[in-house]
């Protein structure tokens, strides 16, 4: 890892314990086991390290979803499984935003890019699956989205300090989510009925 990696990974782990006004470049320096020169040579001041931070977490990828659905179960399980992990690495600097979001709405914001970008990514995905057959076509894909995504966010961000209020064991939380979404779509009504329809046609 690079002197900028360190620092930053210093900065997210000081920032999320600490916060912004706590999250002093000394106590950010220590942890990262470089001297403050070294930290304003390689970000010029804390503004712009913590600029740096919050771009580098909202640029991390989400995973995709495959263009032709064929496993919506296995396919949206594996997915979600991705995205819980992501959120519950990050959760304390996920907080941390939060909680500081009236004074630094930014970070928040910035903080929040990749939950919305895994948003979009799960509306077409639904879509996709009505538009195949494999789901119901008068399923609000929006809603079920909704309903998922803040699960998981909540599940991520708040299971630590709400015990028993989220699926258990943690491992089986993902299956259990998409078990209530595929529901939701009618994903094994439709996919039962094309079953019906291709066996009565000879495929």
């Amino acid at each position: 890892m690079d002197i900028r990696d360190r620092i930053l990974e210093a900065a997210k782990r000081v920032y999320a314990q600490h916060g912004f006004r706590g999250a002093t470049t000394r106590l950010i320096a220590i942890e990262a086991d470089v001297n403050e020169v070294t930290l304003f040579r390689t970000f010029g001041s804390k503004a712009a390290l913590f600029e740096a931070l919050m771009a580098t977490n909202a640029q991390r990828p989400v995973p995709p979803l495959p263009d032709e659905p064929g496993d919506p179960v296995g396919e949206l399980t594996e997915w979600v499984g991705h995205v819980l992990a992501h959120l519950r690495e990050n959760r304390a600097l996920i907080r941390t935003s939060i909680g500081e979001a009236v004074e630094r709405p930014g970070a928040a914001t910035t903080m929040c890019e990749g939950p919305k970008c895994a948003g979009d990514i799960l509306s077409a995905y639904m879509l996709r699956l009505q538009a195949d057959g494999l789901a119901e076509r008068d399923v609000d894909v929006e809603t079920v989205r909704a309903m998922l995504m803040s699960a998981m966010f909540a599940d991520a961000v708040c299971r630590e300090v709400m015990p028993g209020v989220f699926p258990e064991p943690e491992s089986e939380a993902a299956a259990k989510y998409v078990g209530i979404v595929v529901r939701a779509l009618g994903v094994d009504r439709s996919a039962r009925q094309i079953k019906i329809a291709r066996s009565a046609a000879g495929d």
